[in-house]
């Protein structure tokens, strides 16, 4: 072996081989970290991931799933999961059209079925937690943890993906975003006025996102409590009495009036949606949504019942408002319910919830970090 370490040394030989005995390399699974720093010798690749002509090579069309579900004699009757809402979403280039599945998560659910010929029992691969680990690691600074804190308030971030980076490099700020990318912990939305919109491409890979946040939230405050015996019997209350209040009233107790006034610094309703949203992360009841697209608008809640547990008796749909402390005025409070009660109606008369009694809606409105309301 030569000086300059395995790794390098393969990739020398594979350059000298290219001349006489290697016709074609095809390599996978190399990030753009060590395309820098390994493989220097190798400067005759050519980087294929941003490539629009190769999007659809990098995961399942939805054409390439209805054709393995076919091949392998899966019975559609027992994909009891929205497969696209799930595992779809993914797009490698700002020009491309077709988005894809993560092959890992697709393959998954479906080898859960034709292994049991069940409907699955876990819906998001346990091996998914790895990502989380690295994302916590990448986030041990104030400038990231403000970056992820802003992806989950806001859905998307707009930054640019570098195309290669050096070891000694990634964990600068400038570059977080596009480790992100390159995890699949986010990916392209669109272009918006020349630059690149990315989002989190999927649920399955959103949850990992909650996973970070809830650890945050307890660091950040170690006042606060996570009660998953109480949190889980609210819910319960809300899925099948149809009564919002131990839930919320568990949320202000344990999280919100344990906040600090350093806290209360980036309070806001996105920022009260994180979480409430987070128990249902953790609950196997519902599918909390975040500004699910209507008709008549973007609902800032919608709790869909799991799959897995269809006997849940109410879906939710809810509308959040907040005041400071100081902004509060009766005029204000009557104001911001008028403005959530007409959101409702909107809501109400969309095609997804016509003609259902199973549907519940709802405004709550947070006054500070001690008080609120609910109608």
């Amino acid at each position: 072996m030569k000086a300059n370490g395995l790794v390098r040394d393969f990739y020398e030989t594979l350059k000298i081989g290219s001349k006489s005995v290697v016709s074609r390399i095809f390599l996978t699974g190399i990030s753009p970290m060590m395309m820098n720093d390994l493989t220097s010798d190798f400067n005759i690749a050519s980087n294929l991931s941003l490539d629009l002509f190769y999007n659809e090579m990098l995961g399942f069309t939805h054409d390439e799933v209805d054709a393995l579900i076919d091949a392998s004699g899966i019975d559609r009757a027992l994909i009891t999961v929205d497969m696209e809402h799930y595992y779809n979403g993914y797009l490698f280039h700002k020009r491309a059209d077709t988005r894809v599945y993560n092959p890992t998560m697709a393959l998954y659910c479906l080898s859960q079925i034709q292994r049991t010929k069940l409907p699955p029992e876990d819906i998001i691969d346990v091996n998914l937690r790895t990502d989380y680990s690295r994302l916590r690691r990448l986030a041990e600074n104030e400038h990231n943890r403000t970056l992820l804190l802003d992806i989950m308030k806001n859905d998307t971030i707009t930054d640019e993906v570098a195309v290669s980076f050096s070891i000694d490099e990634m964990h600068r700020e400038q570059y977080f975003v596009s480790l992100l990318f390159y995890m699949g912990l986010l990916t392209i939305d669109r272009l918006n006025r020349g630059r690149t919109v990315l989002k989190i491409p999927n649920y399955s890979i959103r949850t990992i996102y909650w996973e970070y946040i809830e650890l945050f939230t307890r660091n950040l405050n170690t006042a606060v409590i996570i009660d998953s015996r109480e949190e889980s019997a609210a819910i319960a209350t809300l899925a099948y009495n149809g009564d919002p209040v131990p839930y919320i009233d568990y949320m202000s107790k344990n999280i919100f009036q344990r906040f600090s006034n350093r806290d209360l610094i980036g309070f806001d309703e996105k920022y009260i949606k994180l979480m409430l949203l987070g128990g249902f992360f953790r609950s196997r009841l519902y599918i909390p949504n975040s500004e699910k697209e209507v008709e008549h608008g973007y609902i800032d809640i919608f709790l869909q019942r799991s799959p897995l547990v269809p006997d849940v008796s109410y879906e939710w749909v809810w509308e959040l408002k907040y005041l400071k402390k100081a902004d509060a005025t009766e005029v204000q409070v009557a104001a911001a319910l008028e403005s959530a009660r007409a959101q409702l109606a909107r809501y109400r008369a969309s095609a997804l919830f016509t003609g259902r009694d199973d549907v519940k809606f709802a405004t709550l409105l947070f006054i500070g970090k001690e008080q609120y309301q609910i109608v």
